[in-house]
């Protein structure tokens, strides 16, 4: 029996190559041409803290930027910098590597535990998890528009359980509101040390946010419209977190422009207190048609004809990263006449 949580806690089991030179994995039989930058931002803070006192020390913000598109196939490098170690904060910069390049950065901050003022927003008023669909069985309505052999994917299971609050239509999202709201957990119960729920949030964070810009736009990567990429990653731990209670996630976009988007999240848990804070700005290019070579989806789930008598198919199932959300980072909805490469989307939505 397959168990998507154990997955990804061996993905965050990094091994330790020189003192702060670690190698972490891709999922096994990853049909992905891209790494889900989710993993990399969640790799690269298990990095950092496995060179941190965990015991005195919590991360509590973190800075990252996505350079060049991951490789499932191979390994990632992680190296770490050991920037300061100081009375109150430890400070650590992360690169990985692949190829011999660098493909993500981030830097993290560690704080010892102090006493302070408070303040923090009410979370919003909304319904209950137990009151929503699970997002895998809100796929199951839009399964038989997808072509057969990429449904196994759509609706493989996923060790993060989402339960969006008001799920739109993927194929014909309608024009609304910046705002939307999902409940997530890790999918089943798990007794892991506190520093990585903190990692594990991490990962689940990169997943919708990117999504929160297009909603206005009534546009998403399945409507073969939009080239999307997560260009960088910020996040603030604010207290401990136990991932495997339900949290909610609350994203608004208050701007988007010059083919980007400004994206924001707070983290709830169920009983209202505020554990992170999140902010990522992604590239939201609209997709032009180029004459006859080139088509775009447009929403009917199966492939289609060019007049060159080519077949295209739907880009995200290829590259750019899991489809852990609409959201998900670095992916490209057109339909191209092969699985989609690099080159395929101008250099921007092949990053991680």
């Amino acid at each position: 029996m397959s168990d998507p949580v154990g997955d990804l806690l061996h993905l965050m089991d990094l091994e330790r190559l020189e003192v702060d030179l670690f190698r972490g994995q891709s999922p096994e039989n990853e049909t992905n041409q891209r790494v889900f930058g989710g993993q990399v931002i969640a790799q690269s803070l298990v990095a950092a803290y496995r060179t941190v006192d965990t015991e005195t020390r919590t991360c509590h913000s973190l800075h990252a930027y996505f350079i060049r598109p991951g490789d499932p196939s191979i390994p990632i490098i992680y190296e770490v910098d050991r920037s300061r170690d100081g009375g109150s904060f430890t400070t650590r910069r992360v690169v990985a590597i692949q190829h011999g390049k660098q493909i993500f950065n981030l830097a993290a901050s560690f704080h010892k535990l102090e006493e302070g003022w408070h303040h923090q927003h009410t979370k919003p008023d909304v319904v209950l998890p137990e009151t929503l669909d699970d997002r895998i069985e809100w796929r199951r309505k839009f399964a038989e528009k997808l072509p057969e052999r990429f449904r196994g994917h759509f609706l493989r299971p996923r060790p993060i359980e989402i339960r969006e609050v008001d799920p739109l239509d993927p194929l014909k999202p309608e024009k609304v509101s910046d705002v939307q709201h999902l409940w997530f957990r890790v999918r089943r119960e798990i007794d892991e040390q506190p520093w990585l729920h903190h990692c594990l949030m991490a990962y689940a964070s990169d997943m919708s946010l990117l999504g929160t810009g297009n909603r206005p736009h009534g546009v998403s990567w399945m409507t073969g419209e939009l080239m999307s990429a997560s260009l960088d990653h910020a996040m603030w731990f604010h207290a401990p977190i136990n991932f495997s209670d339900w949290h909610l996630y609350t994203m608004d976009s208050p701007y988007a422009g010059g083919a980007r988007s400004f994206n924001r999240g707070s983290i709830y848990t169920r009983s209202g207190q505020l554990v992170a804070s999140v902010a990522q700005e992604g590239l939201m290019r609209p997709i032009k048609p180029k004459g006859r070579k080139e088509r775009l989806i447009t929403g009917k789930g199966a492939p289609v004809r060019t007049s060159r008598g080519g077949e295209f198919y739907h880009a995200w199932l290829f590259a750019f990263g899991p489809i852990d959300g609409f959201g998900a980072a670095g992916l490209c909805l057109g339909l191209f006449e092969r699985p989609p490469q690099y080159s395929d989307c101008d250099g921007g939505c092949g990053r991680s």
